[in-house]
């Protein structure tokens, strides 16, 4: 670990090279170190390390990754215009979401030519908001050259949010037909059967081992019991349970898949879905990324043929991995606060927005107003 100088309580923190973290891959962490008037130690030493991989582990990976990025896309834009992205300046962060919502002049390439969305340029903020913190600055979005700049943003731009089609069903089932009977599609059997009945994130799945503390970078665990599987899953606001029952047959019950995975890929420690070998054989030790769950239902629902009266390119882009959680939220005929809970969400208003056909009309106001 690089050490940071050591500086009087009253010196202002040194601030990095202006144009520091201009490549994407510069991915900056939280820094620990004594204060000056403390004497090193090995012990202390020892905790300056174990706090920093504290403070490395505050946000995902993949977070990080994109905060980098936004980071460097600024220091870029900054670069081109002659301006320094250090100190932060509210009027210099309004002038970029401007013309992150209108480009304007001569863009990098084409792709950054196009205007992004309130909502990439809401992530944007949140990105230099953090890339500032790692410099010892301090950006304030509710600075009116920021808000006010943002405001008109959403007022001219906004348009409502992009909903994945949910997969129902009998779209499930379908989707099912498409996969080999082999060990690789006994494992992609299980991690779409798991999703649904779960209403997990496909990072979530993913992130799954086949029992407690059994790898660092594991997002919870799974217990097998006579009823069903108990998943233990760690959230943003600590953990919580999933418990997902036994199905009405073997070739639609998620927990049979689950065990059938587990008994011929002959797992009982570690990841609970990896990679298997080329041939399909074997499974091996190699963690699946997310991305797989993305590709595995796009894919699934190409070869299953749904939503045919659109074309190919059209009907791949309407699935990802939040139609697994959106296929369950609408078709389970059960009180909504049930629902809720599995998904893991705060409010029953964040759940009807996955709810693609459920309550449409089932209250008629207007009968009931007498019209």
């Amino acid at each position: 670990m690089t050490e940071t100088p050591e500086k009087s309580p009253s010196e202002r923190p040194q601030r990095p090279d202006r144009h520091e973290g201009d490549d994407s891959a510069d991915m900056e962490r939280d820094n620990i170190a004594l204060p000056s008037h403390v004497a090193g130690s090995g012990t202390l030493d020892r905790l300056v390390e174990t706090a920093s991989n504290y403070a490395r582990q505050a946000a995902s990976e993949n977070t990080l990754k994109a905060y980098a990025k936004d980071w460097a896309h600024f220091a870029r834009w900054c670069r081109m215009r002659g301006a320094d992205p250090l100190p932060s300046s509210p009027q210099l962060i309004g002038l970029y979401i401007a013309d992150l919502a209108a480009p304007s002049g001569k863009a990098l390439s084409q792709s950054a030519s196009r205007p992004l969305s309130v909502a990439s340029i809401e992530r944007r903020l949140s990105g230099l908001t953090w890339g500032y913190a790692q410099r010892g600055e301090r950006l304030d979005r509710k600075d009116r050259h920021i808000a006010s700049v943002l405001a008109g943003i959403r007022r001219r731009h906004a348009r409502p949010p992009v909903q994945k089609e949910a997969i129902l069903p009998e779209d499930l089932r379908d989707m099912l037909a498409t996969l080999p009977h082999d060990l690789r599609g006994l494992r992609d059997r299980a991690i779409l059967l798991i999703g649904f009945a779960g209403g997990l994130r496909r990072s979530e799945i993913v992130s799954l081992d086949h029992g407690k503390d059994d790898t660092p970078d594991s997002g919870g665990w799974v217990e097998i019991l006579e009823d069903g599987a108990l998943i233990t899953l760690r959230g943003k606001t600590g953990w919580r349970e999933v418990e997902i029952a036994r199905g009405s047959s073997d070739q639609t019950c998620p927990v049979h898949a689950l065990s059938q995975w587990l008994h011929y890929a002959r797992i009982d420690f570690g990841p609970l879905f990896v990679a298997t070998s080329r041939n399909g054989l074997k499974a091996t030790g190699e963690r699946l990324s997310d991305k797989h769950v993305a590709r595995l239902i796009k894919t699934c629902a190409r070869e299953a043929g749904l939503r045919p009266d659109l074309p190919e390119a059209e009907r791949v882009r309407l699935f990802s991995g939040h139609s697994l959680r959106a296929g369950l939220a609408s078709s389970a005929e059960v009180d909504e606060r049930y629902v809720q809970k599995q998904l893991g969400h705060a409010s029953a208003e964040m759940t009807r927005r996955y709810q693609r056909r459920r309550d449409r009309f089932r209250v008629n106001l207007t009968k009931a107003a007498g019209l």
